[in-house]
């Protein structure tokens, strides 16, 4: 039998093969080279994480002392991605629509974003995990036991191995602290980890199928062989429960949604929705071949082992007893990798939850009194948060085992962690094909339910003989026997599975529809309502926000608290880009608040990120008791005008002269607010982005091509800060009547070859300028720097906003009933109708906030100009384009002979 010490080595080097491909795949995923590592193959393979140490090792057992009962924890999973996968496309749809980052942030999430919730669901998922995790330290040790055994009677019934199983949760920590904390936003895939998860989910394939053929054509004689065997096992023998039989189908079907790690694998790692159609059948396909020779091992087991062995073992015990060292070392590994790879993707998943909503939340209420932008330097608090709660879930899993005292079959183990994660289908599902789902019938279903749950079947697995959770399960509290855990209510005879499950859902369900229908959501839950069950017709992220209340430069600094400094700059920069805007600070729309929520929720959790958008913005939304409040004032008010008109025709007249001079008040009071608050944007946006980058220069230690970058964004907003004062100091003379004129003649032609040649001056894109030569040899005696500048400003504009592909120019010239033309027309979409009566108003701003860039001051300026000239511009409606027409008086031209 190959020595223990061998072994370690083995498996050492097997952990170091699995350092090697999950850094390999995070170094290429870091280079952008991610086409295989998205693969659909590889995310089926992901998903294999389902197949821990109970379907390795204990389905063996599972089918030794129940027969084929052991099939239904794979008919449910089977169930689900072929019958049912159409649900997995909603939740991987909702997933990326809401940037979801764990099970807990999305029930959160749909309902109203609590943080509340999520803690609750974080908290459920933890101690459920427990157990499961605790079954793949038990696998083990158990396995590593097998190969230290020195005697028949330890190889026939080993026992776990505490300190086998400290060291093993302390090395799959380590692994899942280096490969599972490198992205900070939880929202990316972890492309190293799931490489080695595909990675050890072909090698426990292939291990299960090399032990599978060795019994089948090394032990036995074949099909036949294994079928006469049969017959004559004990594993025929066993009857088929119904109850049973559904209630297994039941959990294992919603363990493949709930439970955390598959929704880790299954919708946060999701790279392509499409990948699900593969999934739907070669999952399936692999819980089938898992599942080939789980029969033929168990039976042949029975036949050759000691009476009395752990039948759990048989995949180990059946080789060594045939000195097959090499294939049970290979069926070591597989073992290994089956307890591995579920520890591993659960520690991340369950880490993630912890820190986002427990601790971080915490973290922050603690710093300057929780003001979400002066927080201090997040990124590093929630890295370290996310790895101290991985060593925290993963001693959880130890304690777990440790004081179960590793007595408890595999399967037995594995099912109390199945119907713990089941209590979130209804709240699960409820949410996203009910509308009319509230948060306070999920947190009533979720409380009752895991506390059920937790009553009937967690504590009975802790009670160790002689203790007095013993005397609770066999006698209830205080002797109430009305009240023992498997005989709840008096409900005795079912078997305690089916009766924790039966209890636990029932109360779940009914509380979670009945508190829901008693009670309303709110407008928030609404909108998040329509966006989860309307997925599919409404899949961007609701416009819950009130724009314009947060100043960018306050998000900003918040924003590199969390994601970092190059990284919010970045997202800043291309929310100003995609605005129309030059700076690296866009407007405050909904829309841009609602995108850098989604950012942020990456790497806090969405309930955090929207709290602490809302600190800073002072709200998401008008609720609905404000809005009736407002209703009846105003109908208070409309009813005692009414009154008073009645009253007096006097009265009546002084109110409506009072009324309209009110509504001249207030509408003069909006344009000076409008006024104020859009200069002092205007000038707050470059000055904001000059401090910033000056902040970061001066904190030193940047590499030289940072500080060039970085010096020449200061240089740009200066400018862009100058041109802006000039402006406003151009446009106030031309409006106070200072502006001094400097008539002069010259060729008309002239003057738009040096507009043109101004124009191109600072912009990379190019313009093609279509001309009449002969249109336009007219000579013009006027203020002509004055009309150049009218000139540049639209073509100018014509350059930054025309959106067709290959972008022109038209500039027609024609005399007429005394006055002189020029049209500008370009082959773009032109300027919608709505905003004709804005474009040439100080500050306007188009609804199309991708048009919108600079400070809305240049056709206002081009107004002022052509008034002074006695001229005038106008738009020209009914264009293919944007079309502008500047005109002269002819007096002052004349043509050129």
């Amino acid at each position: 039998m190959l020595s223990l010490n061998l072994l370690v080595a083995i498996s050492l080097a097997y952990v170091a093969l699995l350092f090697g491909v999950a850094f390999v795949a995070e170094r290429r995923a870091a280079r952008g080279k991610t086409g295989w590592l998205r693969a659909p193959m590889i995310y089926t393979l992901s998903l294999s994480v389902y197949c821990t140490a109970w379907t390795f090792y204990g389905a063996v057992g599972y089918a030794a002392r129940s027969g084929l009962e052991f099939v239904t924890i794979y008919l449910g999973p089977t169930l689900v991605f072929i019958g049912w996968w159409w649900l997995l496309r909603k939740l991987v749809r909702i997933g990326r629509a809401q940037r979801v980052t764990s099970i807990a942030d999305l029930i959160s999430s749909r309902y109203g974003k609590s943080n509340g919730l999520a803690v609750l669901v974080t908290g459920m998922a933890v101690i459920a995990s427990a157990p499961y995790i605790a079954l793949q330290l038990q696998s083990v040790s158990l396995s590593l036991a097998v190969f230290d055994a020195e005697s028949a009677e330890v190889m026939a019934n080993p026992t776990g191995a505490v300190m086998d199983g400290l060291w093993v949760a302390i090395g799959l920590a380590i692994f899942t602290v280096l490969f599972g904390t490198r992205n900070l936003d939880a929202n990316e895939r972890h492309h190293g980890v799931v490489m080695a998860i595909a990675v050890e989910a072909v090698m426990k394939l292939v291990a299960l199928l090399a032990v599978g053929v060795f019994v089948v054509w090394g032990l036995a004689d074949g099909v036949g062989d294994i079928l006469t065997r049969l017959d004559a096992s004990p594993v025929s023998a066993w009857q088929v429960e119904g109850g049973r039989w559904v209630g297994l189908i039941f959990v294992s079907a919603a363990a493949v949604i709930c439970l955390p790690r598959m929704f880790q694998v299954m919708v946060v790692e999701n790279a392509d929705e499409s990948h699900l159609s593969t999934a739907s059948w070669a999952f399936p396909a692999y819980l089938m071949l898992m599942s080939l020779f789980v029969i033929p091992i168990a039976v042949v087991g029975l036949d050759l082992m000691p009476a009395g062995a752990n039948p759990d073992l048989f995949v180990l015990t059946l080789p060594l007893s045939q000195d097959q060292n090499m294939l049970a070392a290979l069926a070591f590994l597989g073992g290994f990798s089956s307890a591995t790879s579920m520890v591993i993707v659960a520690a991340i998943a369950l880490s993630t939850m912890v820190s986002n909503h427990i601790i971080m939340p915490v973290w922050l209420s603690l710093q300057d009194g929780g003001k979400a932008s002066v927080s201090g330097d997040v990124r590093r608090a929630m890295l370290f948060s996310r790895r101290i709660s991985i060593a925290a879930v993963l001693g959880m899993g130890y304690a777990y085992f440790a004081l179960s005292e590793g007595g408890e079959a595999l399967a037995a183990i594995g099912l109390i962690s199945f119907v713990g994660a089941a209590q979130v289908l209804p709240a699960l599902l409820g949410g996203i094909f009910w509308r009319g789902a509230t948060r306070r019938g999920a947190v009533a279903g979720l409380i009752a339910g895991f506390a059920v749950w937790a009553y009937t079947f967690y504590m009975p697995s802790l009670a160790v003989p002689g203790s007095v959770l013993a005397d609770i399960v066999r006698d209830g509290p205080l002797g109430m026997g009305f009240l023992r855990p498997h005989g709840l209510f008096g409900l005795t005879g079912l078997d305690p599975l089916v009766h924790a499950l039966l209890w636990s859902m029932v109360l779940n369900a009914g509380l979670f529809l009945g508190v829901s229908l008693l009670s309303f959501p709110s407008p928030m839950e609404r909108l998040q309502g329509a966006q989860f069950v309307n997925v599919f017709e409404h899949s961007t992220t609701p416009r819950s926000w009130a724009g314009g209340r947060a100043e960018a430069e306050d998000l900003l600094i918040m924003a590199q608290r969390i994601l970092g400094p190059d990284e919010a700059h970045n997202v800043f920069s291309a929310a100003a880009r995609a605005q129309g805007k030059t700076g690296y600070l866009p407007d405050t729309t909904p829309e841009f608040l609602m995108d850098l929520e989604r950012e942020l929720a990456g790497s806090v959790g969405a309930a955090t990120a929207h709290a602490m958008i809302a600190q800073i913005n002072g709200g998401a939304s008008v609720s609905v008791r404000e809005l009736m409040a407002v209703a009846d004032e105003t109908a208070q008010m409309m009813e005692y005008s009414s009154q008073l008109e009645a009253k007096s025709r006097e009265l009546e007249a002084t109110a409506t002269k009072l009324r309209e001079a009110n509504e001249k008040l207030t509408e003069l009071s909006v344009q000076k607010d409008a006024f104020l608050s859009q200069i002092s944007h205007e000038l707050r946006t470059p000055m904001t982005s000059i401090r910033s980058f000056s902040e970061i220069l001066m904190q030193g230690r940047l590499e030289p091509e940072v500080r060039r970058r970085y010096s020449s964004i200061i240089h740009d907003e200066s400018l862009r800060l100058t041109r802006l004062l000039d402006d406003l100091l151009d446009l106030s003379v031309l409006e106070n009547g200072q502006v001094v004129l400097n008539p002069q003649q010259e060729r008309l032609g002239d003057l738009i070859d040096r507009a043109i040649s101004a124009s191109a001056v600072g912009h990379a894109r190019s313009l093609r300028v279509l001309r009449d030569p002969g249109q336009e040899d007219h000579v013009i005696y006027t203020d002509t720097d004055r009309l150049v500048q009218v000139f540049i400003n639209i073509i100018a504009n014509t350059i930054k906003y025309c959106d067709a592909t290959d972008p022109e120019l038209r500039i027609e010239v024609r005399a007429g009933e005394g006055m002189l033309q020029l049209d500008f027309i370009d082959n773009g979409s032109g300027i919608p109708a709505r905003s004709h009566g804005l474009i040439f108003e100080k500050f306007a701003r188009l609804d199309d906030q991708t048009k919108a860039g600079g400070a809305g001051l240049g056709l206002a300026i081009c107004r002022e100009v052509m008034s002074k000239l006695g001229g005038s511009i106008d738009y020209l409606r009914g264009q293919s384009g944007a079309a502008f027409r500047v005109s002269l008086p002819m007096e002052i031209s004349r043509a050129v002979a």
